[in-house]
């Protein structure tokens, strides 16, 4: 699959937003909202295509909820693609953005950026498993492996999944417990091709023209397999390097935090990355690591052979 170029965020003050707000609003043919963590975030659109994968992939939010963020998503034939971002209002403007990944992606950033700020909430751009009680993270950047080794790691007995892209973390009792996000999943469809047992569900499901598409893996896998919240207990982070013949390695706190921030934090749809947000994020990232066994696994092997080497050697299962 072609690899999509990443977008850059323009920051914009309220007023500058309000212009696009006046020049965009008699457009606006859906509105819906989301629960994202107890944020409502609410999506302006004319676009019936990103209003149908909204409802399928988030938990919605009753109408009668006034929003924390908003998402504008329009298209302008004159104009390419841009994504601008008023951190005030908490109201993200999405230009001629027709991918659904970026989309969802800065919808949760939103949330993000408002949680982050105004709860001490913090999110990570990863997966988050459950086995036998104790919750497991996959982070990595993009391109590296974490849905197909998340997949992977959900065909097994004892196994299930709180999120596959991006869940929220909180400190509570001195632990980091892991929240969910999404209420469905947008899944590539080519992850039958790794795990077959997903062929059923790639059957089913309505892909974009991106190869992708938002499915309910309850279809496969079951109710059971579905979790909302776990305790986290171990941390794998993920890369692709052909130059380090080392698989599996563990880390010390201080060089999970020094890897997580030469990757710009694993997520390229952060809205704000500022020197203030940047320290926030390192403080996090410290504390976070602090309470894990952490692991780093170079996926340069054939799909099957890592996933193997991280049950094995980092889960031990």
């Amino acid at each position: 699959m072609k690899a999509l170029s990443k977008y850059e965020v323009e920051l914009i003050s309220i007023n500058d937003k309000d212009k696009l707000m006046e020049k965009y609003e008699d457009r606006f043919l859906y509105e819906e909202r989301a629960d994202i963590y107890g944020c409502c975030i609410k999506l302006l659109t004319d676009m019936k295509y990103v209003k149908e994968r909204w409802e399928e992939n988030f938990y919605p939010m009753s109408a009668h909820v006034r929003s924390h963020g908003r998402l504008i998503v329009t298209e302008e034939k004159s104009e390419k693609p841009k994504v601008m971002y008023d951190q005030l209002s908490k109201t993200a403007i999405l230009v001629n953005v027709d991918y659904y990944g970026w989309i969802k992606s800065i919808a949760l950033s939103v949330a993000s950026d408002m949680l982050e700020d105004e709860h001490g909430i913090n999110s990570v751009h990863g997966a988050c498993v459950d086995i036998g009680g104790q919750g497991i993270c996959l982070i990595a950047p993009p391109g590296t492996g974490k849905t197909t080794h998340t997949y992977g790691l959900l065909r097994l007995k004892g196994v299930r999944v709180i999120s596959d892209d991006w869940f929220f973390v909180r400190f509570l009792a001195e632990e980091n417990v892991a929240f969910s996000s999404e209420k469905n999943f947008y899944v590539q469809a080519d992850i039958a091709e790794t795990w077959g047992e997903y062929k059923e569900l790639v059957d089913k499901a309505e892909f974009d023209a991106k190869g992708r598409a938002v499915v309910n893996v309850r279809w496969i896998v079951g109710k059971g397999k579905i979790l909302p919240i776990t305790t986290l207990r171990t941390a794998v982070l993920l890369r692709r390097n052909p130059e380090d013949g080392t698989i599996v390695e563990k880390l010390t706190p201080e060089e999970a935090v020094a890897y997580m921030e030469t990757t710009g934090f694993c997520n390229p749809h952060l809205l704000v990355k500022d020197q203030r947000k940047n320290h926030l994020r390192r403080r996090f990232f410290r504390e976070f690591f602090s309470r894990l066994e952490i692991y780093l696994v170079n996926t340069t092997l054939p799909a099957i052979e890592t996933h193997q080497a991280i049950k094995a050697r980092a889960l031990r299962i």
